[in-house]
This record gives C-alpha cells, sequence and structure tokens, in this order.
C-alpha cells in the first residue's frame, strides 16, 4: 500500500509545481498552429511516441470535428515502415528528422517529447525542424536535458521517475486537447 501512496503523493508534487503559464502559452502555440493552417508534428519514442499518437488522435478527431477550423496533425511515430527503413538504411538517430525534412514546411509546429530530453532521435528532429523554420516545443522531465535548452518552449515536469513525467506528459495532452474540445463559449477559459 506505500507503494501505492508514495507514488501518488509525488505525482501530485510534480503537478503542483507544473508552470501552467507554460502550459497556457503551449495551448496558444497549438491554437495559433491552427489559425494559419500550419501543419503540427509530434515525436517520442517508447511511452512517449504512444503520447505523441495519442495526442495526434485527440487533436485530429475529438478537438476538430464540428470545428469551422481543423488541426493538421502527423505523429511521426505512426509510419512505421517509414521509420524503420531510416532505422536500418541510415540511422534511428534520424527517423523523425528524416521525415520531417519531407513533409513540414516553415511555420509548421513540432512537438517532440523525450523523459529524459537527450534522446538523439529527438535532439536530431529539433535541429532538423530549426533548420527548416519549424517551430519547436519540447515536453519532457528529468531536469530537461538538451531538448530543454534547444526548443523553443519547453515544459519540464519536475521529477526523475519516468511514470511521472510520463503521467505528467498525458494529463498536458488532455488539458490541450479538451480546451479546444469545450463548448464554445463555456466558463472554463
Amino acid at each position: 500500500m506505500k507503494h501505492l501512496t508514495d507514488y501518488l503523493h509525488q505525482l501530485r508534487q510534480a503537478l503542483d509545481v507544473l508552470d501552467l503559464e507554460q502550459v497556457a502559452e503551449v495551448r496558444e502555440r497549438f491554437a495559433a498552429a491552427r489559425e494559419r493552417d500550419a501543419q503540427i508534428f509530434l515525436c517520442g519514442n517508447g511511452g512517449s511516441g504512444a503520447t505523441a499518437s495519442h495526442l495526434a488522435n485527440d487533436l485530429g478527431k475529438g478537438a476538430s470535428l464540428d470545428q469551422a477550423r481543423r488541426f493538421r496533425v502527423i505523429a511521426l511515430t505512426d509510419n512505421v515502415p517509414w521509420m524503420t527503413a531510416l532505422a536500418n538504411d541510415v540511422s534511428y538517430d534520424v527517423i523523425f528528422a528524416e521525415q520531417l525534412r519531407n513533409l513540414s514546411r516553415p511555420g509548421d509546429l513540432l512537438l517532440a517529447i523525450s523523459g529524459s530530453g537527450n534522446s538523439a532521435n529527438i535532439i536530431r528532429a529539433i535541429e532538423a525542424a530549426k533548420q527548416l523554420g519549424v517551430e519547436t516545443i519540447g515536453w519532457t522531465g528529468f531536469g530537461g536535458g538538451q531538448l530543454a535548452q534547444l526548443a523553443d518552449r519547453s515544459i519540464v515536469v519536475d521529477s526523475h521517475h519516468m511514470g511521472r513525467v510520463e503521467d505528467v506528459h498525458t494529463i498536458l495532452m488532455h488539458l490541450i486537447c479538451y480546451h479546444f474540445m469545450e463548448v464554445p463559449g463555456s466558463a472554463d477559459g
């Protein structure tokens, strides 16, 4: 029982120090991308990759259906044949960067998710995005790593536990998506 209560206590602590101004700013960057009809790209590895796919689903369907403007969103984690071809024939480090080189245009937006903030393929994606004129956002933990330093905007979860970092990233995803799913004019803005 102690493990359960400790885990939840530490998750609450990470949530309590989350900078909501940063969350609101990231949410506004997503809104601005939608307004200018920019493509939004998402990437991550493992659980962060699952969060990227989930976010693409929630923005693409839940936050877009019956809306005057829709989110143009792609999770770079979801084209497995392309990813494995790049990993096998070039390097795993470029599986997201090379997709961006084919698909992105200046003014698009990349959200890169990495628990450690130091995954080589995430860093390469951020570097490629910057070269291509793509706005960058990083979600990380563990002090932020390189990702927090390189991205235009970063949210760093105050935890050194991968499970809790991923939990907060999932909550960030829902804080952003459900904002756009709310009924227009609702009291919760």
